[in-house]
């Protein structure tokens, strides 16, 4: 990219480290777990089977945990952790300009739907146990966010 010029939107996750999350549709629970993340996750329509395994490496990788001194060095892998992955169109919103949030940008649902499923696919080929949202759906998401830790995961 040249300066001034943005990059291209691509997968992200709002990840956050909790000691336990639950979603919840029509008042059942539908994917639970105790120490771990909360991954948010939104595709673009620019995505591909690749951007979903990157960003399934990223997630069970990325050190957000405290190792033995403190210090966020370890991975949900590392601690043996689980992922909750719940797919999250907002999250492509462009909120640039005016008072509304353009979702636009956001992959159509079909698209949307097979690269998050290729996420949660790849994370359990990983090791790392995956509890999901039920995909398209209004779903309640409660949560414990241990810190708090929350980071904008670009892929």
């Amino acid at each position: 990219n040249r300066p001034g010029q943005q990059a291209a939107p691509r997968m992200r996750a709002l990840i956050q480290r909790v000691s336990r999350a639950e979603v919840h549709v029509n008042g059942t629970s539908v994917g639970a777990i105790d120490r771990g993340l909360l991954a948010l996750v939104a595709v673009v329509p620019t995505d591909t089977e690749q951007t979903a395994e990157r960003l399934a490496h990223r997630l069970v990788r990325y050190r957000v945990f405290p190792d033995a001194q403190g210090r966020m060095n370890a991975s949900v892998q590392d601690v043996g952790g689980r992922l909750l992955l719940v797919s999250q169109f907002t999250l492509a919103a462009d909120t640039r300009k005016g008072l509304r949030p353009s979702f636009a940008g956001a992959a159509p649902p079909d698209q949307a739907q097979r690269l998050f499923d290729a996420v949660v696919t790849a994370v359990k080929a990983l090791g790392v146990p995956v509890a999901t949202g039920q995909f398209g759906a209004n779903m309640q998401v409660s949560l414990v966010n241990d810190g708090p830790v929350t980071i904008l995961l670009d892929v």
